[in-house]
């Protein structure tokens, strides 16, 4: 019998290995399409992988708790009953595609797959499993509508059931809604180092004194500590701050955050509200809403912004509201509640966290003013938002100044100086500004 071998996914942008974090099987166990083999862990997401053939686990390469690079085969399937007529000649090809996860076009590159056993259309770079296009060739469907078709499985893949579902119901006269199933392909691809540059000076050895006591990071720390450090390299980043009158935003939520609460059963914060100024402003300006590639400049069509939430082990994450400039408050106000509990609980997928264009970062939740955040690549800025206080502000009337009390924060925009000059920037954290200060919702 054939055998199928099953890789280690590239499940996100920039990672490069993931942590087995359990298997849900054993060798010898007969597993279908779309079981669940293993869960992995990356610095983004972790994630249950399913299978994309039904046959036997012949081998497990890997045990729990093994840190395996991108594409390192993890198990072997011996394929039985459908999968096995096709899978034995689809299986290099899948395999060869999947072995350079990293391949890169000039402006836009093939988008990253879920799992490396698949087959993959010429065009739209949607990939498949052997029985899925076997079923499709039988039924007579083309490549072309074959792309179309919702797929329900694991990253928007199609699985047997959903080819079945499709055939079927297109036999019976029933006319399928297509689905936009195809993965988004990245805009853009972040520049790796000049080959000429030089090698860097060794590090000083850094002393460990009596008593003082040494923490290895652990994984999901290091890649967030090289990414932060990329971006400083990648980006010149500057700073603007702007101080921001809510006085208004503030009494709109005392006055509807108890009717929100029993309406919606969670908690109106002022987080909705700013990414909702902050959307309107980025379709003022949408140079802000743009990543870097080479010396080209790429405006995103999709405002897709995302929210970094702390995570109990004290490492960082960022969600994304995708098309957050089509929701209103109380859509914004959901979807933030549930990226942030799924990514508390580690229960985000590689979607949630894929397709960002323009990050918030809520440093004002622990009760600090300023900040200069460092941009989340391949963005070019990122808003720094601080605790909302009272101060005593001087209040221009008709009968002249007078001092009052106010609701004031301040916001901070990091931004790439290779793209956006002071101008850009300070008028765009000024539009925020102006939203937020003459708030009507």
């Amino acid at each position: 019998m054939p055998t199928f071998e099953i890789k280690m996914p590239k499940l996100g942008e920039s990672i490069t290995e993931g942590i087995i974090i359990s298997w849900s099987v054993k060798v010898g166990d007969t597993i279908e399409e779309d079981d669940v083999l293993f869960e992995v862990n990356t610095a983004k997401v972790s994630a249950e992988i399913p299978s994309p053939v039904a046959g036997k686990i012949l081998e497990i390469l890997f045990k729990e708790g093994d840190t395996v690079p991108v594409g390192t085969v993890v198990a072997k399937v011996e394929l039985e009953g459908e999968d096995a007529g096709d899978s034995a000649a689809e299986a290099p090809k899948a395999q060869e595609a999947q072995a350079q996860p990293e391949k890169k076009e000039a402006v836009a590159p093939a988008p990253e797959v879920a799992a490396p056993t698949k087959k993959q259309s010429k065009e739209e770079g949607r990939w498949y499993s052997p029985v899925v296009t076997q079923l499709a060739k039988e039924a007579k469907i083309s490549q072309d509508e074959l792309d179309k078709i919702a797929g329900t499985g694991y990253e928007g893949r199609l699985s047997k059931k959903d080819i079945t579902k499709y055939i079927d119901q297109t036999k019976n006269g029933v006319v399928p809604t297509p689905g936009a199933s195809k993965p988004a392909a990245t805009a853009a691809t972040q520049q790796s180092a000049p080959a000429a540059a030089a090698a860097p000076a060794p590090k000083p050895a850094i002393p460990v004194a009596e008593g003082d006591k040494v923490i290895p990071m652990d994984f999901v720390g290091k890649i967030v500590a090289d990414r932060m450090v990329e971006s400083v390299k990648t980006s010149p980043h500057v700073t603007t701050i702007i101080e921001v009158d809510v006085t208004k935003l503030v009494k709109w939520r005392a006055k509807n955050k108890d009717a929100f609460q029993k309406r919606e059963g969670i908690s109106l914060t002022y987080l909705p509200a700013i990414t909702e100024a902050t959307a309107k402003a980025l379709i003022d300006f949408p140079r802000i809403n743009s990543s870097v590639d080479g010396y080209n400049i790429i405006e995103k069509k999709r405002i897709n912004i995302g929210i970094a939430v702390s995570l109990p082990d004290g490492n960082l994450i960022v969600p994304v509201i995708k098309d957050a400039d089509k929701m209103n408050i109380t859509g914004l106000a959901t979807s933030i509640d549930a990226l942030a509990l799924k990514a508390r609980n580690n229960k985000l997928s590689g979607d949630d966290i894929q397709g960002g264009t323009f990050t918030i970062t809520n440093f004002g939740s622990f009760k600090n003013i300023i900040g200069t955040p460092i941009i989340n690549q391949p963005e070019v800025a990122i808003l720094g938002v601080g605790i909302i206080e009272k101060k005593p502000s001087v209040i221009e009337t008709p009968d002249g100044d007078v001092i009052a009390i106010r609701h004031k924060m301040y916001l901070s925009l990091s931004y790439d100086h290779r793209v956006i000059n002071g101008t850009l920037g300070g008028n765009f954290v000024k539009r925020i500004a102006d939203y937020l200060e003459n708030w009507e919702a």
